[in-house]
């Protein structure tokens, strides 16, 4: 995709992400805007894939969703990259529907690989997957995407060290750096302090980009972080961004974490972005 193209997708999953949530008073807005560029980038730039799905994934880089939660935004981008039909997303959190509030694999959903939203656990799941990749001989590479706040759950530190221990130098795991959780700023919750240290210090790689809702540097660090695979270490990313990325009156605060706009401010946020040539679902 070219630029313009990636830029007109992100306005269009913005769209869809605010109605998605709206319509049945029902998800998690904030941090699904916030990852709109990352997503966008990742899938309509970055990874090498087949949108004729297989659970197996061979030959092909394979995405894990750890912070399950903002399965809006998974759910608009894989349709919207050919998984599964757009108008398939009015269906979103509601009875017998494929697409429930945190991916699942029993409906048989393409690009879905496992259930997530049980926060911490993703980025063992995706290390699994690498070392599969090895074993296999494939050299595609897996990337993942976890919350901030996800960090303070052990699972990830114990992946952490088994990653660098076990030299798996085909994963890259970016963390939504955007300092807020469902209860408050992480700060205020459970402060993460110098995280790239953390890292670094559990043998990982790592990079930083402090734009993170800017679609042309992110798609620059994602591929310097594919340039820094294959040396023995896992790579990671930190990338800070705006929860409600966007729509102005959601930006700035932890408060649409997991709340729905209602009519009015539904209106007000789709005007702050405005139809594309992709179509509303």
């Amino acid at each position: 995709m070219t630029l313009q193209e990636l830029q007109t997708q992100v306005q269009q999953t913005r769209r869809d992400i605010l109605r998605m949530v709206h319509a049945v008073n029902s998800g998690h807005p904030g941090g699904s805007l916030g990852c709109t560029e990352f997503l966008t980038a990742l899938y309509g730039k970055v990874m090498s894939y087949s949108s004729d799905f297989s659970m197996d994934g061979k030959g092909e880089d394979l995405f894990f969703l750890s912070n399950g939660h903002i399965s809006p935004v998974f759910y608009s981008t894989l349709a919207r990259s050919g998984f599964f039909p757009v108008s398939e997303l009015a269906t979103f959190r509601k009875l017998d529907s494929r697409l429930q509030g945190h991916p699942t694999t029993h409906e048989g959903l393409p690009g879905i690989r496992v259930a997530s939203g049980s926060l911490g656990q993703g980025l063992s799941v995706a290390i699994g997957a690498a070392q599969a990749k090895k074993l296999n001989n494939d050299d595609k590479l897996v990337y993942t995407l976890h919350g901030d706040g996800e960090l303070q759950e052990g699972q990830v530190w114990e992946a952490l060290m088994y990653a660098a221990g076990k030299n798996v130098d085909n994963i890259i795991a970016t963390v939504d750096y955007n300092g807020r959780q469902i209860d408050g700023d992480t700060d205020q919750v459970l402060p993460l302090g110098d995280l790239k240290a953390k890292f670094e210090a559990f043998g990982w790689i790592v990079l930083e980009e402090k734009d993170g809702n800017n679609i042309e540097k992110i798609i620059a660090v994602l591929e310097e972080a594919k340039s820094l695979t294959g040396n023995k270490k896992p790579v990671a990313i930190l990338l800070h961004t705006e929860m409600g990325n966007g729509v102005d009156y959601m930006m700035g605060s932890h408060s649409w974490h997991g709340k729905a706009p209602n009519d009015e401010q539904l209106a007000n946020a789709l005007e702050q972005n405005p139809e594309t040539e992709l179509k509303d679902y």
